[in-house]
């Protein structure tokens, strides 16, 4: 690629660009920080420790670009662990259907707030907030004070085995989940449906689209997937508690602002999104590697979320400034440059 063709790509996409500088700064000073990097373990280490997040990441991509947020995705994934232990613990229902009661709670929760956000036009934030507090109390209802473990063998297995290779269930799922998620918001109608909600849903009315009907979806695929998260990091673990998955919205939605998504809904690609979990994803591992504090990792993680929204509408005021300056040709074939909007 030339230069001209190098700088043509950073103008049409600055964020992705300046992604990508930011991902290879960042494998830069973990290789600095650690001979082990680079090994097979630790990389499959990096991915495996955090894929729950990631696959919530994937849905929650769907759920800001049509101008909406879920920040109860982490209370339902403890929810539905909870649910999972509690009836596995009683034996009350055969396990692969207690698997299925768990993910099927989450469907129904995200109807819940799904239908109070298209019909009932309560603020997401309001209603997903709510979620958080509620469903998290939900939690430590049914489990209490206590740990429930003791999952059949073949479950563990799933979260804590290679299923190809050294590569476990969850990565491959993520891996699956990314690739439909890209086709569909970049190849479908229903991605560009999405997009034209997220940009103005009353234009998206009169246009005919059903709005309320695709929200309303969104946040059934919302609990859903963060239930069946919330199952997959109950067999990582071997155990659960009621504070499991206590604070992960922060780098789930961390990881879709920094990849370009727009708080207001909208704009945002799946490529920029995979390279903000790669980011994280190696921010992590790498204070780790450095024996950071966990919670100093956490600060760090509010702050690029802080800086993420911040640089994002810097950009985009810039790309506004480069779009009132169009290049025009005079008739005598010389190239000027016109300021859109100004005085002639």
């Amino acid at each position: 690629m030339n230069a001209g063709a190098l700088r043509d790509v950073v103008r049409r996409q600055p964020w992705e660009a300046l992604l990508v500088a930011i991902f290879v700064g960042t494998v830069v000073y973990n290789l600095v920080e650690s001979t082990n990097y680079l090994g097979v373990d630790n990389l499959v280490n990096l991915f495996e420790l955090s894929i729950e997040k990631a696959i919530v990441v994937v849905i929650m991509t769907f759920v800001i670009i049509a101008g909406e947020i879920d920040l109860s995705v982490a209370s339902m994934m403890g929810l539905s662990a909870a649910v999972l232990a509690k009836l596995h613990d009683g034996d009350t229902v055969p396990f692969v259907l207690a698997i299925l009661i768990a993910v099927g709670i989450g469907a129904v929760a995200g109807l819940i707030q799904g239908l109070c956000v298209a019909k009932l036009k309560v603020p997401s934030l309001v209603v997903t907030l709510a979620g958080l507090i509620g469903l998290r109390g939900a939690a430590r209802v049914f489990v209490e004070d206590r740990s429930f473990g003791d999952f059949p063998g073949w479950f563990e297995r799933i979260g804590q085995r290679g299923l190809v290779g050294p590569l476990p269930f969850g990565l491959i799922a993520f891996g699956g989940a990314l690739v439909v998620a890209a086709v569909v918001l970049g190849r479908t109608a229903l991605g560009r449906r999405i997009y034209v909600i997220g940009d103005n849903a009353e234009v998206g009315r009169y246009s005919g689209l059903d709005v309320d009907r695709i929200k309303i979806g969104l946040f059934v695929s919302s609990g859903t997937i963060a239930a069946f998260a919330g199952v997959l990091y109950a067999a990582r673990l071997g155990s659960v508690r009621g504070d499991l998955a206590t604070g992960f919205e922060l780098d789930i939605v961390t990881m879709v602002l920094l990849g370009g998504v727009s708080i207001f809904g909208g704009a945002g690609t799946m490529f920029g999104v995979a390279l903000a979990i790669l980011i994280v994803l190696n921010l992590r591992n790498g204070l780790g590697l450095a024996n950071i504090d966990a919670n100093v990792q956490t600060g760090v993680i509010g702050t690029i979320l802080i800086a993420s929204v911040v640089a994002r509408n810097a950009i985009d005021g810039l790309r506004v400034r480069w779009d009132r300056h169009a290049l025009v040709r005079d008739d005598d074939g010389t190239t000027t440059v016109s300021t859109i909007g100004s005085a002639s």
